[in-house]
């Protein structure tokens, strides 16, 4: 699209009714800003779809008179799609400076060779000449001042510890890390904050990087917040022009958001891709009004935050035990020597098969980690001779929904698997290994969340984590320390009992 100043006004090609010098909007230096007319009459709908968002013409379903109409009256102004700073191009929606990941088309709507985004095209091609638009009439109206929790769980003494410092940080619009255990239940202790904030009139995001994540919150917050509007947002979802007091979302989706949320609670922060994704994180940024809270919860925070929290650069509040009050398990370290080598000649480790037949003979369920897919299909049949009904299962796998759920039913006794289930499955008794615990795909974070798979029902709060190894890593050394460190913490404030 084609822009046109006309008395101190930006006005679109297709309004124009005499010749005018038109550009792309990234064109033109200094964009009016309107003064919001405080007596016209706005359209409500329009105010829900943009209310806190950045979206494009092709998103709103309005006729552009009427949203021209509305930025001429001060409720909603147009920004660059891509802006340049120092002749660098950076795209306004996603961040994006890399010129490996900007490219030039023939545009129909500018009629020019024009400069597009590659890395957000999935939200929707943004441009040299395209605008991004956002809502800066009136709020949207927020029901407040009413405690709208409706849960009648409670809480361990680690868990109410750190809901009091999101309950704290919430109000005092700060920022805060949740350094919980695998299976400390993080969701529960949101609940409380959460809630402080509706009752403040104040709205929240609770974002994840994963789809399936969003899926498993969603009717769990429905449930404990029945009476307000809860939008869930992921690729597809029919939620996206709800503007609603609690949204989930993936981090994906926040890129559309715009100084959205007073409350911005951010799930497993060093999950990949919002971990290695820095538009991710830009989007996460860009979401949250200019004063607001935040919060981050994992159990397996990198280096760099760990260091920061222990010389005191960040706040963080920890939960180091699990509410069945029983120690996490620690993994053992064992020599299995050249796995790789032997692997060629179809053979696997003595005491891999070892540990396998045990819990075979124990009917005792288990997960196998592998590093890579290829080797985790030659070591599939060599398994499989110990029992028919062993089963492997990865990320692109067509079939790992239905494997998953065979293994939830107790129909299988043992998984295969890549790192794919480190996080997010829980099967309430079983006994985990890691072959090839040296491979560089095993950082300090997944073999936590790794270890973190056993012992996190209350029936069966033991098991056995062994990492065999072809020669122990610091991500191993400092994965065990991690855990052992986590224990003593719960043991010194009282919150283990075993």
């Amino acid at each position: 699209m084609r822009f046109a100043i006309v008395h101190s006004k930006l006005l679109p090609d297709k309004l124009l009714h005499s010749s005018q010098k038109t550009y792309p909007i990234s064109s033109i230096d200094q964009i009016p800003v309107l003064q919001m007319n405080p007596s016209y009459s706005y359209n409500i709908e329009l105010q829900k779809q943009l209310s806190g968002k950045q979206l494009l013409l092709d998103d709103l379903t309005f006729p552009l008179e009427e949203i021209q109409e509305h930025y001429e009256q001060g409720h909603l102004i147009y920004r660059k799609g891509i802006h340049v700073e120092k002749n660098k191009p950076i795209c306004t929606r996603c961040g994006n400076e890399s010129n490996l990941f900007f490219a030039h088309f023939p545009c129909a709507r500018c009629g020019e060779k024009c400069l597009y985004c590659r890395k957000c095209i999935m939200m929707g091609r943004i441009s040299a000449c395209t605008p991004l638009i956002s809502w800066t009439g009136p709020a949207a109206q927020v029901e407040m001042n009413r405690t709208q929790l409706s849960w009648d769980g409670s809480l361990s003494d680690g868990q109410q510890a750190a809901s009091e410092r999101v309950i704290q940080a919430i109000n005092e619009n700060k920022e805060l890390l949740v350094w919980a255990v695998c299976g400390a239940g993080k969701t529960e202790v949101l609940f409380q904050g959460i809630d402080a904030a509706l009752a403040s009139g104040k709205r929240v995001c609770l974002a994840t990087p994963r789809t399936d994540v969003v899926l498993e919150l969603t009717p769990r917050l429905k449930n404990v917040f029945p009476h307000i509007q809860v939008a869930s947002l992921y690729g597809g979802s029919e939620d996206r022009h709800l503007n609603a007091s609690l949204t989930i979302t993936t981090t994906h989706q926040l890129l559309r958001f715009y100084r959205a949320f007073d409350t911005v609670i951010l799930d497993e922060v060093d999950a990949f891709p919002y971990s290695v994704e820095e538009s991710l994180q830009y989007a996460v940024r860009q979401a949250r009004k200019q004063s607001s809270s935040m919060i981050y919860l994992t159990a397996t925070p990198n280096e760099k935050w760990q260091t920061e929290c222990l010389h005191g650069k960040k706040d963080f509040v920890t939960i180091p035990a699990r509410y069945h009050r029983h120690p996490l398990p620690v993994p053992r370290f064992q020599w299995c020597g050249n796995w790789e080598k032997g692997l060629k000649k179809n053979k696997l480790p003595p005491n891999i098969l070892q540990w396998v037949k045990k819990r075979l003979d124990a009917n005792k369920q288990c997960l196998l980690f592998i590093p890579k897919i290829d080797k985790m299909e030659k070591i599939l049949p060599l398994i499989r001779l110990l029992h028919p009904k062993i089963e492997a299962v990865h990320a692109e796998d067509p079939h790992r929904k239905e494997k998953i759920l065979a293994m939830r039913n107790k129909e299988i006794p043992m998984l295969l698997t890549t790192t794919i289930l480190e996080r997010g499955v829980t099967f309430p008794n079983i006994d985990v290994a890691v072959l090839g615990a040296e491979d560089r795909i095993f950082t300090e974070s997944a073999l936590v969340q790794i270890a973190g798979r056993v012992g996190r029902s209350a029936q069966a709060p033991g098991g056995d984590i062994t990492f065999f190894h072809y020669g122990k890593t610091n991500a191993m050394i400092r994965a065990k320390n991690q855990i052992l460190k986590m224990n003593e913490e719960a043991r010194k404030k009282g919150l283990i009992d075993y």
